[in-house]
């Protein structure tokens, strides 16, 4: 039996697209957007396909790139939210509150990449 130890990045990452999936769904049916939503839809969901790339990847330098292709969408992710907040496509709890899990993603994979390029750069 293959247990899986617990991953922060797999796990945010997985329910924050999720999250993203559910708003896209949302822009579409309530509100008819579908251009900006689908902006966020692609990067919401590229956060998590990119850390399950890095974990299946071939050597340190593959996972670093795949976890700094994973920073770069959250951080286009947290512009997409922002603009659809601004806009007054969705409302300021629910950008808030996805805009938090977004940051936490961004703080955690740019943790992993500083990590990472230490290592590189120790070895």
């Amino acid at each position: 039996m293959n247990v899986q130890k617990p991953n922060p990045a797999v796990d945010k990452s997985y329910a924050f697209a999720l999250r993203i999936v559910k708003l896209y769904k949302q822009l579409c049916d309530e509100n008819k957007e579908y251009v900006l939503s689908k902006q966020v839809l692609r990067s919401g969901t590229s956060i998590g396909a990119n850390v399950e790339e890095a974990i299946g990847g071939q050597s340190s330098k593959d996972f670093t790139a795949k976890i700094s292709i994973a920073y770069k969408e959250a951080r286009e992710s947290q512009y997409w939210l922002r603009l659809l907040k601004d806009s007054g496509y969705i409302q300021m709890n629910q950008a808030n509150s996805l805009l938090t899990d977004c940051e936490e993603l961004v703080k955690l994979l740019g943790s992993i990449q500083l990590t990472m390029r230490q290592k590189i750069d120790a070895s």
